[in-house]
């Protein structure tokens, strides 16, 4: 179902020309939010990672990659839905080094940028499997410590606070140190 959304709405918004805005309820009243583009496209994905990690170990955290892309709404909207929460922020801020990886499965960019996706997604142990946004979760060193399948974290047309405070917290550097010992 999620995916059949992504792909209505990146059609909608081709037809538009803009992205979706997403709905938000105040007193009662709709408001329609645009959605913040918060993916470089014109980064070398594999560069991104490497400098995430490299400040991952000298910060003593974990590296999360927000793999997606500009195109997918469900990417945008919890990279609003993050920001927008102290209590997420915070335990990211205190945990993670955050990265948005971009990813276009269906844009063919050159032979360069094909090279680079597809070297990227084999460094993430091919994550796209999961469907858009995925999450995974690097240690210091940029070993794979974990996929998150976004779906689990929805709630409605947005993400479930309790859920994405879960998976935050069990693999925080403590966490994950905690149940290795």
């Amino acid at each position: 179902m999620k995916k059949i959304q992504i792909i209505a709405a990146i059609m909608a918004a081709m037809t538009m020309g803009t992205l979706p805005a997403s709905a938000q309820e105040t007193d009662g009243n709709k408001q329609e939010t645009r959605l913040t583009k918060v993916y470089d496209e014109n980064i070398d994905p594999m560069q991104q990672i490497d400098n995430a990690v490299a400040k991952a170990k000298a910060e003593g955290k974990h590296v999360i990659c927000q793999v997606g892309g500009n195109w997918c709404p469900w990417c945008l909207r919890f990279a609003a839905f993050i920001t927008s929460d102290a209590d997420i922020s915070k335990v990211i801020d205190t945990n993670y080094v955050y990265i948005h990886v971009n990813y276009n499965p269906r844009k063919s960019e050159g032979a360069e940028k094909t090279r680079q996706a597809k070297a990227m997604l084999a460094r993430l142990n091919n994550p796209a499997r999961f469907g858009f946004p995925v999450f995974v979760v690097l240690d210091a060193d940029g070993k794979v410590l974990h996929t998150q399948d976004s779906s689990f974290l929805e709630e409605g047309k947005s993400y479930n606070k309790d859920k994405v405070l879960r998976f935050l917290n069990n693999w925080t550097r403590a966490s994950v140190n905690a149940c290795s010992n």
